[in-house]
């Protein structure tokens, strides 16, 4: 028995080394362990079927349910109510940029573009593109204007034409002059205008005749003796005018008197040459703009007669004479007057208005016979004719208009300056005008040829008035905003003379009817008297 049990004994220690000798033999590397190979799934046909038939055995269940509703709740999976958005195709802008170019090309093609090479400056003017480039033909003319209505389109062309075409009605309907039936006397003053002013130009041309008969060289020395006396002007006289500044001034006709305008509402008289106070004439409450001698006072007219006219702003025109310094007859308007003037008939005196007109009056019958309309703002300066068959308005509308007198109809549109005319004046030959503008200078117009010939860039302000020499119109006196006044040869427009010395602008100017004389009156008070040495 105890042998057994001690050969038991040794069995089981043999028994349990066995089996983990074997444990050990099993036990392999992992490296060494073959993967096992999952065989594919290979559904045929449709997959509708395996998932009905997924759905018929119940195999979804619960837990398909709640992993539904769990991607819902996480925004992965979206359940819509049948909306549909459109996928819009994304172009990059330079796909944009080149497709556009292709379009304007083809477009470009297609537009008919005149081989008139007017016709396709007119265009391009009309279209505010430059008509021309620099050396550019009339080939790439008509390709740049093809590619310019490629982009804006041919309407535009047709646009502009229309809109040029109702530009130019309404310009041509605001230029139209109109006409009214007038009184019986202005009849009667016409007729006599025209009596007076033919015999004047007959002896007028018949005066030019006989000028052209004089050698040149004769002429030539004689312009040469005149322009070196103007290039001697000097100041001869300079006098305190007034308290206020001075705005007009104006020669008699023999060129013994001066008489100034002042601000102050006061004119005076002055001996000429030595520029003493003859008479102080008190009358106007306001600025005086103006003061004119009758063409005949001092020669043959009476000294108790209406020798001198002024305005003032407040729409009054007093008629002084000169035995006495306080007015004789007085008109009244209810507008502003600029300035004023006798006609060489002395018979009708005309003051410029500020509502946009210009009245005609009989000083006989002390009575207005004409009242004219035609300009767009107020009338600033009006001239007559050497032989009174015309007048000249120059107005703030820039435009200046030239009258005949006789028949009432507008013979000429001065249309050229930029800004206001202040000065308007015909020349003694008769066909050549001067007109002074806010815009810094001087245009001369010719009635012959019914044009502006030149343009004097004279000063550097605006032009207050314009003279020519009251015998031969030989040199043309300006002045203006910028302190003088300056002389001009006629006709070659060159400048002769400046006359310089007044303090302030220069607001008035006159040449005395002999021409040895200027004057010239300004904003700082005192008026000068310029006289070749």
């Amino acid at each position: 028995l105890d042998f057994h049990r001690s050969l038991a004994a040794l069995e089981l220690p043999m028994a349990s080394s066995r089996a983990t000798s074997t444990a050990v033999k099993t036990k392999a590397p992992d490296d060494l362990v073959a993967p096992v190979v999952k065989k594919p799934h290979i559904y045929y046909g449709s997959l509708e079927e395996k998932e009905r038939e997924r759905l018929a055995k119940g195999e979804s269940g619960i837990l398909g349910k709640e992993g539904l509703k769990a991607g819902i709740e996480a925004g992965n999976i979206n359940i819509t109510s049948g909306e549909v958005f459109e996928i819009e195709e994304h172009i990059s802008e330079r796909q944009a940029e080149v497709l556009a170019e292709f379009e304007r090309r083809k477009r470009a093609r297609q537009i008919n573009v005149s081989t008139d090479d007017s016709e396709v400056k007119a265009c391009l003017r009309a279209l505010g593109e430059p008509i021309t480039l620099f050396g550019e033909g009339p080939a790439e003319r008509r390709e740049r204007l093809r590619n310019i209505l490629s982009v804006v389109g041919t309407d535009a062309l047709k646009k502009t034409k229309k809109d040029d075409e109702k530009s130019k009605k309404s310009k041509e309907e605001y230029q139209q002059t109109w006409y009214h039936e007038g009184p019986n006397s202005l009849k009667v003053a016409r007729l006599w205008i025209a009596n007076y002013s033919l015999p004047r130009a007959m002896k007028r041309l018949e005066e030019a005749r006989l000028h052209k008969e004089i050698p040149e060289t004769t002429r030539t020395s004689q312009m040469q003796e005149l322009h070196k006396s103007l290039r001697s002007l000097n100041n001869f006289c300079s006098q305190i005018g007034d308290d206020r500044p001075i705005s007009y001034c104006h020669f008699s006709p023999n060129s013994k008197m001066l008489a100034t305008a002042c601000w102050s509402g006061l004119c005076k008289l002055w001996s000429v040459p030595d520029c003493n106070l003859l008479h102080t004439l008190r009358g106007h409450n306001t600025n005086v703009g103006a003061i004119v001698f009758h063409p005949k006072s001092t020669i043959s007219l009476d000294k108790k007669d209406v020798n001198l006219a002024s305005c003032a702003a407040d729409g009054s025109v007093k008629l002084w004479s000169l035995d006495s310094s306080i007015y004789s007859r007085k008109i009244q308007h209810t507008f502003t007057i600029a300035k004023e003037v006798m006609s060489p008939s002395s018979v009708f005196f005309n003051p410029k208005c500020y509502d946009r007109s210009w009245r005609l009056w009989d000083l006989e019958a002390q009575e207005e016979i004409l009242h004219q309309e035609g300009h767009s703002m107020g009338v600033y300066d009006i001239a007559f004719h050497q032989d009174g068959s015309l007048a000249g308005t120059g107005g703030l509308d820039a435009f200046g208009r030239v009258w005949d007198l006789r028949t009432g109809r507008c013979i000429m549109f001065l249309e050229g300056h930029l800004k206001e005319i202040y000065g308007i004046n015909f020349s003694p030959n008769g066909y050549h005008i001067a007109t002074g503008s806010g815009d810094n200078t001087c245009k001369v117009w010719d009635l012959r040829q019914r044009r502006c010939i030149y343009t004097i860039p004279a000063h550097q302000n605006l032009v207050t008035g314009v003279r020519f020499e009251p015998i031969h119109g030989n040199f043309l006196l300006t002045g203006a905003y910028d302190n003088t006044a300056k002389i001009w040869t006629h006709p070659g427009w060159s400048p002769l003379k400046t006359l310089a010395g007044h303090e302030g602008k220069v607001m008035g100017l006159d040449i005395s009817s002999d021409g040895q004389l200027i004057a010239t009156c300004s904003y700082d008070r005192t008026f000068k008297l310029w006289m070749a040495e």
